[in-house]
């Protein structure tokens, strides 16, 4: 599911190209069309996005919603049972 973020809007109000954007972050272009698009991606990823945007990493939450970053923190444990003693 197609999730929103800011990672357009911010690239192109610093009059970056995705091709520079992407040589910033050390990934590749498709993956910053794919993530502009809405599609999730690995933290890593939205670590190098954040930082190569020129933003610290406490600043997450203005580019990334913070659903998309926290990932699967809050579902990492979804259908499996705690085990009880």
């Amino acid at each position: 599911m197609p999730q929103t973020n800011n990672v357009r809007q911010i690239r192109e109000s610093k009059m970056m190209s995705k091709a520079e954007l992407a040589r910033k972050a050390d990934v590749t272009v498709q993956t910053i069309d794919r993530i502009e698009k809405g599609n999730d991606c690995r933290l890593d990823t939205k670590r190098k996005i954040i930082l190569a945007l020129g933003y610290k990493l406490g600043d997450r939450s203005k580019i990334f919603t913070d659903s998309m970053v926290a990932g699967n923190k809050t579902g990492r444990n979804r259908g499996r049972s705690k085990k009880t003693t």
